[in-house]
């Protein structure tokens, strides 16, 4: 058996982690990581070659949008956009107390929290490594660590088995999954099971790493460690502390928990996690300030036309009736699912690959709490408790540790349960996260005050989450959506590989904002 055999039957027992520290222990891992380059455009490129900054429309002022107007503008060209909400951000979207929203066919929805409060209804973290940190940096936008992965967070799951309707810390699962897991791995070395012996040195090597992932006794066996908790905390004197009862093995399969473990591991979510203080929209505004007299609000684009050597935008506005306005270059940073029902001088091959692309469905609510309960009794400090119920999570606040009131994500769901939780009435909504939330939090129904939710799919100018690439999206649709058609660009987190992160938005202006000005420097220069 190779290395490469072995490393892949590791993974097929135990995933991503188990092949990663094999492969640590091994020798064999070397980790390297590089951010994407990016040379802003500068005012000399033009005024050294004799050319003009060109007139630029953008549509949207998300993050893309604006990210798009402030490179471009660095360079002295004379950026415009056009938002059809009376905000900035797009989907990142924080509500607070009198933020007012009704959804497509949907209620009239005001939220009521209390000043000071917020509940960020998009994007709500940042991983360390995304391009993200640097515009926070370069906007000077403060931030604060957000609490990712908390082990002392909750797995619930339901109808699952012996393990069915009972709250479990993470990590007295995580340990207890990794133990039993390592301890097959170990009995195979072993015992020779694989078809080739490793050599001596790698096996020793490899049941020293599986003897102490897996928490494991001097005969290889799993039999609980302090990485799963105590049932009774060590103090001083005579306290050394005292483990809880193991879950089986067996059980912990036929429950399913473990299968939540890949998901935290991902590239994305295990890094080290931030967020602005005072919430998500501290970034399109801080985007927004250095972007003066350049937005129009209210603006709602009906058409997108070439012309001669340009662009015009058609839209209209809840005052001024029917507009148009022109330019050189048009960046659209419209989603998807509404871009393809907006008129455009758009070709066949580009009309189809819009349609063929699906938008995830996604919903939340934040639930406000009288009294941070989670922190006080279940000593909670941020981090997530995942579930296999319709509401899937529930985040904990990660600012304001030790104040009095909080708002928990009552639920963060996806797919057909965003769906059906969407289609309900708001108040059917709420009520359908307190009782499920109950089930976890007993505290729920004393300390609840109020709520607001949204579902992403019914959510106007958006119609769904993120862009939702296949494989064959990516080979057969995604390259078109990223060649520009004629002077229009097309630019926003849809159209990157990091799609639902800002990052992706930030990532695909910028290469936009190249193109376009390398497009502008093979033009013809004005004449002296």
């Amino acid at each position: 058996m190779t290395r490469r055999d072995f490393l892949n039957r590791v993974g097929k027992v135990g995933g991503a982690v188990a092949v990663f520290g094999a492969m640590e222990s091994l020798g064999l891992l070397s980790t390297s990581a590089s951010a994407s380059s990016f040379q802003p455009p500068t005012q000399g490129d033009l005024a050294l070659t004799g050319r003009n900054g060109k007139r630029i429309l953008i549509l949207g002022a998300g993050i893309a949008g604006m990210t798009a107007a402030y490179e471009l503008g660095k360079a002295g060209y004379d950026c415009h956009i056009l938002e059809a909400r009376q905000r900035t951000g797009g989907r990142n979207w924080t509500v607070r107390r009198g933020t007012r929203e009704q959804e497509i066919n949907g209620e009239m929805q005001t939220a009521t929290y209390d000043p000071g409060h917020y509940f960020n209804a998009g994007p709500a973290r940042i991983p360390q490594h995304h391009v993200t940190m640097d515009y926070c940096k370069e906007l000077g936008v403060p931030l604060e660590v957000f609490s990712n992965g908390n082990e002392h967070a909750f797995y619930y799951q339901e109808n699952a088995g012996a393990l069915s309707n009972q709250r479990y810390r993470k990590y007295e699962v995580k340990a207890d999954g990794r133990g039993y897991v390592a301890e097959l791995l170990a009995k195979a070395v072993n015992q020779s099971a694989l078809d080739d012996p490793l050599t001596s040195e790698d096996a020793e090597r490899l049941l020293e790493y599986l003897r102490r992932e897996g928490g494991l006794s001097s005969d290889y066996t799993y039999q609980g460690s302090s990485a799963r908790g105590y049932a009774e905390l060590p103090g001083a004197g005579d306290q050394p502390g005292t483990l809880g009862q193991l879950h089986s093995f067996t059980d912990l399969l036929q429950s399913g928990m473990m299968n939540n473990f890949s998901s935290e591991y991902s590239f994305n979510q295990q890094m080290m996690m931030f967020q602005p203080i005072g919430g998500m929209d501290q970034i399109p505004k801080a985007l927004e300030r250095k972007l003066p007299g350049k937005i129009t609000f209210g603006a709602i684009v009906r058409e997108i036309r070439q012309t001669n050597g340009g662009v015009r935008i058609v839209y209209t506005t809840g005052s001024g009736g029917t507009q148009s306005m022109s330019g050189d270059y048009c960046i659209c940073t419209i989603p998807l699912p509404v871009l393809k029902k907006i008129p455009a001088d758009f070709s066949a091959e580009m009309k189809n690959a819009m349609n063929q692309i699906g938008y995830a469905t996604t919903g939340k609510i934040g639930l406000q709490f009288k009294s941070r309960f989670w922190e006080n009794e279940d000593r909670i400090y941020g981090g997530i408790t995942t579930t296999n119920m319709d509401i899937n999570q529930i985040w904990y606040p990660s600012s304001d540790f030790l104040a009095q009131k909080g708002i928990l994500v009552g639920y963060y769901n996806f797919g057909n349960n965003a769906v059906a939780l969407g289609n309900m009435s708001l108040a059917e909504r709420q009520a359908h996260a307190l009782a499920q939330g109950t089930k976890i939090h007993p505290q729920y129904a004393a300390e609840f005050e109020t709520g607001f939710s949204l579902a992403w799919h019914k959510i106007r100018y958006n119609e769904g989450g993120w862009a939702s690439y296949s494989e064959s999206d990516l080979q057969n649709y995604y390259p078109i959506l990223n060649r520009p058609q004629g002077r229009v660009y097309l630019a926003g987190e849809h159209l990157s590989y990091y799609t639902g992160w800002m990052a992706g938005a930030f990532e695909s202006a910028r290469k936009v904002v190249t193109e376009i000005h390398e497009q502008v420097m093979k033009e013809e220069p004005v004449s002296a």
